[in-house]
């Protein structure tokens, strides 16, 4: 079983509550975090207690390069190799493929042509003023750039997870659309939109099943609601849509 974990914007006692209190049969043989993790302490430190129980991946997101610290506690930590950005990795006999980050105007806003392809390209027109660390500007680190998707798209996976969503929300994309088709996937799981809308209608036109993850909520692989989002609730209600059963703020 894998769990899918929602934004946690630095909270991460109710997915250690969570990991800890299930079952042996039912403990997840890894978690995946769906960026923005904005750790206070370095990763490894945050999720001490679940670090014998379960593997900890992630994906970063657009806040995880908000500070230094938001930063450095994430790629600095001594999890920083569970980083599934740009790659297809076996996780619980399951091929996962990463995108984190998100879309940036600087550099590509799909449908739109892109700026610049590559992180170097973007340095290199940056200017020496702009660097950070000596290269690539802090925010930008959290920005998709066309050639990951490219590299990205030509591997195979059982499942894609994401930061952005994919064109089944408002505000999401259908460059990830064919992102998860050229990858073959059954299955694409994101998180940033704080929201976990019904996509069940939409999976026949997308070719894969898509899901949202709340605000700190946990959804199994299968689809099952490990734990509800902390807006999930109010915006369904607020969005006039129809959230998927069970969807009740504990």
């Amino acid at each position: 079983m894998i769990w899918l974990c929602g934004d946690v914007h630095g909270r991460f006692e109710h997915l250690i509550e969570a990991v800890l209190q299930s079952r042996p049969e039912q403990r997840p043989a890894a978690v995946i975090l769906l960026g923005d993790l904005q750790a206070r302490q370095p990763l490894e430190v945050e999720l001490a207690a679940i670090l014998a129980h379960t593997e900890v991946w992630f994906i970063p997101g657009n806040h995880d390069t908000d500070s230094d610290a938001d930063h450095d506690h994430l790629f600095g930590s001594a999890l920083a190799g569970r980083n599934l950005h740009g790659r297809v990795v076996e996780i619980a006999g399951v091929r996962v493929a990463g995108l984190g980050g998100v879309f940036r105007g600087q550099v590509w806003m799909p449908p739109n042509p892109s700026e610049v392809e590559t992180a170097r390209g973007y340095v290199a027109r940056a200017g020496r003023g702009n660097f950070w660390r000596g290269g690539l500007p802090r925010r930008h680190r959290s920005t998709i750039f066309p050639a990951e998707v490219q590299a990205l798209s030509r591997q195979r996976a059982d499942v894609l997870v994401t930061h952005e969503a994919p064109s089944c929300h408002p505000h999401g994309f259908p460059a990830l659309d064919a992102l998860a088709r050229c990858l073959q996937v059954r299955q694409a799981f994101h998180g940033h939109h704080h929201d976990r809308r019904d996509y069940r209608p939409e999976w026949p036109r997308l070719g894969f099943e898509a899901h949202g993850v709340g605000l700190r909520g946990i959804t199994a692989l299968d689809g099952q609601v490990i734990r509800v989002g902390e807006l999930d609730e109010r915006r369904a209600i607020r969005g006039g849509y129809a959230a998927p059963p069970g969807c009740r703020l504990p």
